[in-house]
């Protein structure tokens, strides 16, 4: 049994490396010449849209007419506005609802959903072509770069914790969900067996018995890597883990997945077929138990090779209470740059923590930090960019969007060539995002006025920061009635809070795993805005400049609300 399970990992580590390395090799040949990558990478993408509804709106059969990649840099400029999703939204609707080459030719394949700045998601289109091409491919890069830096990694058992890869369908058929769901579902056959579970797993509804499920599955293994983008998510599932080691243990020996958890007949089959008695494991887990008293995954998994996490932006507060919980020897590799909207590139090397923009599979442009607030900034191109400074990225791929606004402040760390290495740092422009969620203002602003509809408390001024330290939002209320009670001001946030969660699901799915938890109410005086204001100005502020955006991640203005609570 020894025997083949090593020949397994040998097939396994073979094959990556094939297609891994001509991937790489690929990209590299690409990056030496930036200029014409991303040239080559826009003329096929507004080639392949040309006569779409969007491309023939937006001349893309003159912009294609270019003679040299400056130009067609400049004409695409001319003729393509900056765009948000709410500009591409009437587009996308049009696919949804059955119409094909709108946005690209065909139909998608997919969409996967994500919060919106409002309280409609997105629905990011993805075509068979990025699927293919960015998703697959990426994907095959990604795990020969964990290969090259821990040649072992494959040599035991993966735990992945992904989305739920099919969650509906749009009005005409074609399916929503997470895409990093159904990129687990789809790995090859040979893959299969080094996954700790079925992808079932992830349709558990019931964020404890779900964590439950994947931890119960997982602590049986000799697991050598952990796949989960926020590292949040192992800070929960080491909760569960501390709640429920003993019947993990019980399960473990008995080859079964307890009943106290509430999940699907089917899930739990389907949990069942990949278990049988092991009370050898069992008793192991036990003696853990009995030696360490809290038992961390360096203990149920001394032999973890890499957690392939991300530890950038407000990430890193997670990563910082999880990481002295794995084996030392374990290498922490950063899980790259990536949303529901662009897959930009890889971190390809553990000891560097910066994303490799991939040039050779989108069109990039930047819009330097300094120059945000301008309505006809300034773009600089993918080999222009400079390091140590920070930018917003603007994104074309095949899949739909064009010169969209990615809304997260990027600083350049260095360079692959021509190719810029970046680091997320914060969203920008009233967007918060602790753990994922991407709470907007305006989505907080709808959630307040909604509850004062509902509630009849009428709310002259408002305003929300994240805290870090708590992983929750604060919210301040100067209400019209000075009287309000503390025990009404919390039932007021509590109806904003549900609100969100209605408008938002990444933060009603944070919430219900209590990776964000409740979020807490203070009282302002009267006039609380008009004392702020001149609280600023005396600091230095100008006047006619003043401005407050009512969510926000800012300690010092935190600090200063704090000082007008009654």
């Amino acid at each position: 049994m020894k025997e083949k399970r090593i020949k397994k990992w040998w097939l396994i580590k073979v094959a990556i490396s094939i297609v891994g390395k001509k991937g790489l090799r690929q990209m590299t040949k690409a990056s030496k010449n930036g200029k014409k990558s991303q040239a080559d990478t826009l003329r096929r993408t507004l080639t392949a849209a040309k006569d779409t509804v969007y491309g023939k709106e937006h001349h893309f059969d003159e912009i294609l007419a270019a003679q040299t990649p400056e130009e067609l840099f400049g004409l695409y400029q001319k003729n393509v506005k900056i765009n948000d999703y709410e500009d591409l939204r009437p587009y996308v609707e049009r696919h949804k609802n059955g119409e094909a080459d709108i946005l690209f030719p065909g139909k998608p394949k997919l969409y996967a959903t994500t919060s919106g700045t409002t309280k409609e998601p997105k629905w990011i289109p993805v075509t068979e072509q990025y699927y293919q091409d960015v998703y697959k491919k990426m994907n095959q890069m990604w795990f020969y770069t964990l290969l090259k830096n821990k040649p072992r990694v494959f040599y035991g058992a993966c735990v992945s914790i992904v989305g739920k890869a099919i969650e509906g369908a749009a009005p005409d058929g074609t399916v929503y969900g997470s895409i990093s769901g159904i990129m687990h579902r789809d790995i090859p056959g040979f893959m299969k067996g080094v996954h700790t579970a079925p992808a079932d797993v992830f349709h558990i509804a019931d964020y404890k018995a779900r964590y439950y499920a994947i931890m119960r599955m997982g602590i049986e293994r000799d697991a050598h890597l952990i796949i989960t983008a926020n590292p949040s998510t192992l800070v929960e599932m080491q909760t569960n883990v501390n709640e429920f080691y003993d019947d993990y243990c019980d399960d473990i020996e008995h080859g079964t997945v307890s009943k106290k958890f509430s999940m699907p007949d089917d899930i739990r089959a389907a949990l069942e077929a990949y278990t049988k008695p092991n009370p050898r494991r069992a008793e192991e887990l036990r003696k853990l138990k009995q030696r360490y008293g809290t038992v961390l995954p360096k203990h149920y998994w001394p032999n973890m090779q890499i957690a392939n996490v991300w530890f950038c932006g407000n990430t890193r507060i997670y990563f910082e209470k999880i990481k002295d919980s794995f084996p030392p020897a374990c290498l922490f590799h950063e899980f790259s740059y990536v949303s529901s909207e662009c897959k930009a590139g890889l971190v390809l090397k553990s000891s560097v923590e910066d994303t490799t923009v991939f040039g050779n599979k989108n069109y990039f442009e930047f819009i330097h930090e300094s120059d945000l607030d301008n309505p006809n900034p300034k773009i600089y191109q993918l080999y222009e960019v400079q390091k140590g400074q920070r930018y917003c990225m603007l994104v074309t791929t095949n899949a739909g969007l064009y010169r969209y606004n990615m809304n997260d402040l990027l600083e350049i760390t260095g360079f692959h060539y021509q190719f810029p290495l970046l680091k997320y740092i914060q969203k920008i422009n009233g967007t918060i995002n602790l753990t994922g969620e991407k709470l907007h203002e305006r989505q907080f602003i709808e959630a307040v006025h909604e509850t004062e509809k509902k509630t009849g408390k009428q709310v002259p001024f408002f305003v929300g920061f994240a805290d870090l330290e708590k992983s929750n939002y604060q919210f301040y209320f100067e209400f019209a009635n000075q009287n309000i009670s503390a025990v009404e001001a919390q039932e007021f946030t509590a109806g904003v809070d549900r609100c969100l969660q209605e408008y938002n699901p990444e933060y009603r799915e944070k919430r219900g795993s209590n990776r964000i938890k409740a979020p807490e109410t203070a009282l302002l005086g009267p006039e609380s805005f008009e004392r702020f204001k001149a609280v600023c100005i005396d600091r230095g502020y100008r006047d006619g400049q003043f401005k407050v955006n009512l969510l926000m991640q800012d300690e010092k203005r935190h600090a200063m609300f704090k000082e007008l609570v009654k």
